[in-house]
């Protein structure tokens, strides 16, 4: 089959972005010059895998089919590539991950920090963003995949968990409790409260545990994001309930962590992708490292 590398490179750009002029911008090709490149495709496999108008462009069937095929091929070329000594300082592209930002301070760092250590010519994207907006650029391809911590009941997308993350209650280290190893919800209705706003991910779960609860701490001032709230009780504001990994590992000059109960609130962080869309070996390599990294939590 007279075809190359490249005929397969175009087809999946076309394929993913739906459109022949996408594809040639983000391929830096002419029209014309990635028109030839699946014509040419078409030719060596002899099938149509396009359906093209003046209007638009979709796969055929066929063209359904192949798409994974042909990103297999891609893949397996580039993950043998890893396999070559020094590859890693050689290899190149972009990786992008949406991550909420309630586990981007003290959790996503690290990894990024030996990501970049290890394979230095890769440019990364952090899409920093609440669960919604994580899970819709996964859904749209925007991002490669996801940090997050809301499994989801669509089809298309692949939840995978890493850890059982424990909610706890921030105060500054001047606080009454904060000589306290645990407080209950009931401890944190005496003092100035700090909530999420509604709409929140964080916010829903908080508001799950509680439904059964007599005590809901009445707040005395509102954010829409984990650490605007935990900046906040650095501040002096007031006293909060934040994810274990928002707050900062170890001892902290102005913030304490305390376990909560009475009732316990938890999540599951994990990570996300497109259901049957394998990932770009830059993608993996990093998706790996977060698989991984949640045994050092």
């Amino acid at each position: 089959m007279k075809f190359d590398l490249a005929d397969l490179r175009g087809f999946l750009a076309v394929a993913d972005l739906g459109s022949f002029r996408a594809a040639s911008l983000s391929l830096h090709l002419s029209q014309s010059a990635l028109s030839r490149r699946i014509d040419k495709l078409e030719d060596a496999l002899g099938v149509q895998l396009f359906n093209r108008t003046t209007r638009k462009v979709e796969l055929t069937a066929i063209g359904r089919g192949f798409v994974p095929r042909a990103r297999n091929v891609l893949n397996e070329l580039e993950y043998a590539l890893v396999g070559i000594q020094d590859v890693a300082e050689r290899m190149s592209g972009q990786v992008t991950i949406a991550c909420v930002p309630s586990a981007v301070a003290y959790f996503l760092p690290a990894v990024v920090r030996e990501y970049h250590r290890q394979y230095p010519r890769i440019r990364m994207r952090v899409i920093d963003e609440s669960s919604s907006v994580v899970l819709t650029a996964v859904a749209r391809g925007d991002a490669d995949f996801g940090l997050t911590y809301i499994g989801t009941q669509d089809a298309d997308i692949e939840f995978r968990p890493l850890l059982e993350e424990p909610f706890v209650a921030a105060v500054h280290k001047d606080h009454p409790l904060a000589r306290r190893r645990q407080v209950s919800w009931k401890d944190l209705s005496a003092y100035e409260y700090i909530s999420l706003a509604q709409g929140s991910g964080n916010r829903f779960l908080i508001d799950q545990a509680l439904a059964r609860s007599e005590i809901k701490p009445r707040w005395a001032c509102e954010v829409q994001h984990v650490p605007a709230l935990v900046s906040m009780v650095e501040a002096g504001v007031g006293v909060g309930v934040v994810p274990r990994l928002a707050m900062p590992p170890g001892r902290h000059e102005a913030l304490v962590s305390l376990k909560l109960n009475q009732p316990v609130v938890s999540r599951t962080l994990g990570l996300i992708q497109r259901r049957g869309r394998a990932l770009s070996p830059v993608a993996q390599l990093l998706f790996d490292m977060l698989v991984k990294r949640r045994g050092g939590i």
